[in-house]
């Protein structure tokens, strides 16, 4: 059951690149164990949203808290722990090419954990046993396919049994059948492993087929139009361009 307690909270927030103003007034909060949608068309800063939540841009203005702390107001030591709780699934997988897959989900234990490593290598094994790549360990990622990739870049990411997975658009690349796939691993992560998760997409079967709540951000008024659960904004929101949005019907001003 989700809390009522806000485990992310974003306030007053405005992402900049130089005098350039990306996105201005984001206020918006994340609950634990949800899963956590950031829509919008291309170019509304969405990506840059999910940096400034994992710690790679400063905002401009504004806080990010997790559990009620300040991350950015934080010390250097306790943005690591912050960050030690987070994994990260990026949209290419972003495994590296010249090792195996076992390697690549045992890099974070072996540099974040004291385990041996016999205890490491079961670990891997149990991790690619709950993404459906039991056996894999010993492969490359040029010898599986995309959606394989994806998943094991996920496997990667739950190694630490983090508290919070962000995703940056998690089906891209992906055909129909593997996207259906994947969505079905997430939700069965999530009621596993009990993680919040937060992902960026603007694929419309994954944001119906996950997401409890999520935040719209528009490239035109360079704001925030709304929060809230996804299907009942594509039938209730006043806004006509969410609802065109997700119908994927055109925006017509």
């Amino acid at each position: 059951m989700m809390s009522q307690k806000p485990f992310i909270e974003i306030s007053d927030l405005t992402m900049a690149y130089g005098e350039f103003v990306l996105q201005r007034n984001l206020n918006f909060s994340i609950q634990k164990g949800s899963i956590f949608a950031i829509m919008g068309e291309s170019g509304c800063g969405k990506s840059t949203l999910l940096r400034h939540l994992i710690g790679l841009k400063k905002p401009a203005k504004g806080t990010i808290k997790y559990a009620g702390k300040d991350f950015w107001d934080s010390s250097h030591r306790e943005q690591i722990e912050i960050l030690q709780n987070a994994g990260i699934l990026y949209q290419s997988g972003a495994l590296w090419s010249s090792m195996t897959i076992g390697d690549n989900i045992a890099l974070p234990l072996q540099q974040f954990t004291k385990l041996t490593p016999n205890m490491i290598k079961e670990l891997v094994n149990i991790k690619l046993a709950l993404v459906g790549l039991d056996g894999f360990a010993d492969f490359f990622p040029s010898e599986i396919s995309g959606g394989m990739r994806k998943r094991a870049g996920l496997a990667r990411a739950i190694a630490l049994d983090p508290d919070i997975l962000f995703f940056d658009e998690p089906s891209a690349g992906l055909d129909p059948v593997s996207s259906s796939r994947l969505d079905n691993l997430i939700l069965e992560l999530r009621d596993s492993l009990g993680a919040t998760i937060v992902m960026v997409t603007h694929e419309l079967p994954s944001i119906f087929a996950l997401a409890d709540d999520s935040v719209y951000l528009d490239a035109e008024t360079n704001t925030m139009l709304s929060t809230g659960n996804p299907r009942i904004l594509a039938k209730e929101s006043s806004n006509v361009k969410i609802r065109q949005f997700l119908s994927r019907n055109t925006y017509s001003s």
